[in-house]
């Protein structure tokens, strides 16, 4: 991997994209996670204060508190086999997602990404290879999220926008680096322990754990390998719309 990183470092230095310095922002790296204590808008803390410390960097973690907007976003680092019926479900409801993609997902998967793109939904940069970005020097980082960037401009004629460091890993260098690129980088107000295929949240469970935490310009993040979202998804819809809530794409 260390190999193929070094190669498309080349590639992009021999096509001219300058990378970036940020000796004034800090390396530390940030392993995010939101807490579970609200505020009395069942708004949490974690992501208020967030929000709060990094959002002049280019970084989204939740919304304002005034308006009844949730984003629904899902990573997709390999296919499971529910991303179709989860499209199948938001094309029913009316509601646009965002999908945060890698290279291997996007080159395994290309009738997938084409029909999210198609039916109006975000595609998210999730980088190229899935590695800590803190860990990464600027050209490889530049190379995480530019190679990523043209490959899916290339094949899908689509321009990213918004990316998702995995593990919820950053710095403050990443998301400068990010905003320079022209990346608005998306955390989350809401998350829970969906990724384990072997492990999968029992269903009434994860509806009630998923709805009860439902606030004001939440950024709800789902893995789309779970058997358990896809079950649930058109009922936890239902619930927002009853709700009052929008969804809305990025």
């Amino acid at each position: 991997m260390k190999r193929l990183i070094a190669a498309i470092i080349s590639a992009i230095i021999a096509a001219g994209i300058t990378s970036y310095a940020y000796s004034e922002y800090s390396t530390e790296k940030i392993a995010y996670g939101m807490g579970v204590e609200t505020d009395s808008e069942n708004r949490p803390l974690g992501a208020v204060s967030a929000q709060r410390q990094y959002g002049d960097k280019g970084a989204l973690f939740i919304g304002e508190a005034q308006h009844k907007r949730i984003w629904l976003t899902f990573d997709e680092g390999y296919e499971n086999g529910y991303t179709a019926d989860i499209l199948d479900t938001l094309k029913e409801k009316q509601v646009k997602a965002v999908f945060f993609v890698t290279y291997d997902y996007c080159k395994d998967n290309p009738q997938l990404v084409r029909r999210m793109i198609d039916e109006g939904h975000t595609v998210g940069n999730h980088t190229w290879s899935h590695p800590s970005l803190p860990d990464c020097s600027p050209d490889e980082l530049d190379a995480e999220l530019s190679l990523l960037h043209k490959y899916v401009h290339d094949t899908f004629g689509y321009d990213m926008y918004v990316m998702r460091p995995p593990m919820g890993e950053f710095s403050e260098q990443v998301l400068a680096h990010a905003k320079q690129m022209g990346y608005t980088t998306v955390l989350w107000s809401f998350a829970y322990p969906d990724w384990d295929v072997n492990d999968q949240p029992e269903k009434d469970a994860a509806y009630d754990k998923i709805t009860s935490k439902t606030h004001n310009g939440a950024v709800y993040l789902l893995h789309a390998v779970s058997e358990t979202n896809a079950a649930i998804l058109s009922d936890v819809i239902d619930y927002w719309h009853e709700n009052g809530y929008q969804m809305t794409p990025m």
